[in-house]
């Protein structure tokens, strides 16, 4: 096995959050009387933490009190709306279920709120990852590589068999801090043809694609 430990991203890898995500940042723009954005609008927003998701939907001028006000009705909105739509990707729960069988190690680095995080990946994950970190103060979100560091010596995980998966630059750039190679996922929050400008060591279409990089079948990236 090329790969004992995978580190999976969140939102756009294992989740398709984008149509609450959506949902929560109209309700809160709506309320406070500015423009509504698209879904395609919300999707290239994601990838550095909710924050940047409202700060990025707000109008040009918007001050930060404004943004702030908006930022706590998006929190409020989507605590409690924001497993309307979520899902896993289609072959998702399939890979897993392959991997555990083949004791492969898994984990959730996410810039999502952690305890939001830590609820996503008990209920829709548990069984299958073994440690889930998301946002919190006082530690540095991706891409800097702090949390997938903490993850992988819970796991107790060796850099060279250890493997990240994501669908972004920023887990692009995370994998590269941390030393780890990358896999980035064609069906998340960002454009194929973007995916491939950042020259990861592999880029797939499908779930399934990812046991013949871990099994060291696949090594052309």
């Amino acid at each position: 096995m090329r790969y004992d430990t995978v580190i999976f991203d969140l939102d756009g890898t294992l989740l398709d959050t984008l149509d609450d995500l959506h949902a929560s940042v109209n309700f809160a723009l709506e309320k406070h009387g500015f423009l509504l954005r698209s879904k395609r609008d919300v999707r290239s927003f994601l990838g550095n933490g909710i924050r940047n998701l409202v700060e990025c939907s707000m109008p040009a001028g918007a001050s930060v009190l404004q943004t702030d006000r908006v930022f706590e009705d998006f929190k409020a909105h989507y605590i409690v709306h924001c497993e309307d739509q979520t899902r896993p990707y289609e072959g998702i729960p399939e890979l897993l279920e392959d991997f555990r069988k083949r004791k492969v190690q898994m984990a959730i680095v996410s810039n999502k709120a952690d305890n939001a995080v830590k609820e996503l990946a008990e209920k829709y994950f548990s069984g299958f990852v073994e440690t889930a970190i998301g946002e919190r103060q006082g530690v540095r979100r991706k891409p800097e590589p702090d949390s997938v560091f903490e993850a992988m010596k819970s796991l107790a995980a060796k850099k060279e068999k250890t493997l990240y998966v994501g669908d972004s630059e920023v887990d692009r750039k995370t994998a590269e801090n941390a030393g780890l190679d990358c896999v980035l996922v064609s069906w998340g929050f960002r454009e194929e043809d973007f995916l491939h400008t950042l020259n990861p060591e592999y880029l797939i279409h499908r779930p399934e694609e990812l046991v013949d990089i871990v099994n060291g079948d696949r090594r052309d990236g």
